[in-house]
């Protein structure tokens, strides 16, 4: 069903909600990933808030879709939005990477309800998510499996054995995402490794694949919604991304992979995400 304008509103009002929370999480901790959390934001909130199958008062379902985080690193996003969902109170998020925290620098499965699976390890995830994918069909579950990867992770060649699993076993139930923000802890992805063209290889690996803008909810709406439609295949979207979306000062620039924020800094971005349009 198409997104009606008051979806994308209350959808709208959740990413604000979450990088907020991001923000000020960040800024208490002194240390994590903020552009590279707030790249994302769109992403999880359509897949928490409309397509996941899932349930916080239950989040050991055995009949729930499952995440995967892959890009660990962008883990303040997933907890604001694991927190904003139910999963554990907000007032938590000022734990983040505190010790003895649940909230640890990378996901870790054994320490926080919501996380399917520890991550942080780049290149990994999708393997992960290919396993989790079969094993499910293995047991007849119609459950799906979504893996969040960033662009600088798909220089790692375990992606590619993964891609050639998932097509081999035609896991129709796997969905790949990747944060196709351009820029990694060491500068722009194309001056490094670069991975341009990556619908027409994954395509070519046999999986259906498409590009959208990764910060419109109709859009990315569409693609994760057409990616149900093959379950013959396994499905990537890339998301056309910006680091540190909604804040000024921080988008597009790598400075922003992992730095910690000042008071004034953390004050003019939570101005910015008020103010921002379109977000």
């Amino acid at each position: 069903m198409t997104l009606t304008n008051h979806d994308v509103a209350e959808l709208r009002d959740h990413a604000k909600a979450i990088r907020r929370l991001v923000i000020e999480a960040i800024t208490h901790a002194g240390t994590g990933h903020a552009g590279s959390s707030l790249s994302m934001i769109e992403i999880l909130v359509l897949l928490y808030f409309r397509h996941l199958k899932i349930d916080p008062e239950r989040p050991h379902w055995d009949d729930r879709d499952r995440f995967i985080l892959s890009k660990g690193h962008g883990a303040p996003g997933l907890y604001a939005t694991l927190a904003h969902a139910g999963y554990f109170p907000i007032a938590e998020m000022m734990t983040l990477r505190g010790f003895g925290s649940r909230l640890q620098g990378h996901p870790n499965a054994a320490a926080l309800v919501g996380i399917d699976a520890s991550t942080g390890s780049l290149g990994q995830g999708l393997s992960i998510a290919a396993g989790l994918a079969h094993g499910l069909r293995l047991q007849g579950k119609v459950s799906r499996v979504v893996c969040v990867l960033g662009d600088g992770e798909m220089q790692e060649g375990q992606n590619w054995e993964a891609f050639m699993v998932g097509s081999a076993l035609k896991l129709g139930n796997l969905l790949a995402i990747v944060d196709r923000n351009r820029l990694q802890n060491d500068g722009p992805t194309e001056s490094i490794v670069p991975i341009d063209s990556l619908v027409a290889k994954a395509e070519a690996f046999g999986w259906h694949s498409c590009e959208v803008d990764g910060h419109n909810f109709q859009a990315l709406d569409g693609a994760i919604a057409a990616a149900r439609l093959r379950p013959d295949r396994p499905s990537l979207i890339v998301a056309q991304t910006v680091k540190g979306k909604g804040v000024s000062f921080m988008e597009d620039q790598v400075k922003w992979h992992h730095h910690p924020l000042s008071q004034e800094e953390r004050r003019i971005a939570l101005i910015d995400i008020e103010m921002a349009h379109g977000l």
